[in-house]
């Protein structure tokens, strides 16, 4: 399976609901493939990793979100972090170890 890279939050929990479309996951090691209307959570500390065949679009949720969306606005957003070599993407992922944390 084609998927991002493996990851986990070691202390929040994720909730997933499949809007549109399928998102092939594997969480825990466990391979599975969910639907429109199904939904499904990644527990603290389990390692997991998804990716859709086609177009999807999906619901999601953290608990706590402590610094998650301060995460994905610098990873992402027009201000982020010129992450140009391997010491400079290492310590942008060591500033947020407590949301994320790759595994693979």
């Amino acid at each position: 399976m084609r998927c991002r890279p493996s990851y986990l939050h070691p202390r929040q929990v994720e909730r997933f609901e499949v809007l549109e479309g399928e998102v092939r996951t594997v969480v825990g090691g466990v391979e599975r493939v969910y639907g429109a209307g199904e939904t499904f959570e990644v527990a603290p500390g389990i390692p997991h990793q998804m990716t859709g065949d086609g177009p999807a679009r999906m619901r999601w949720e953290v608990r706590p979100a402590l610094r998650t969306a301060e995460f994905f606005e610098r990873l992402y957003g027009s201000g982020h972090d010129s992450a140009r070599n391997a010491a400079s993407i290492a310590g942008f992922i060591a500033e947020f170890a407590d949301e994320i944390r790759l595994t693979g």
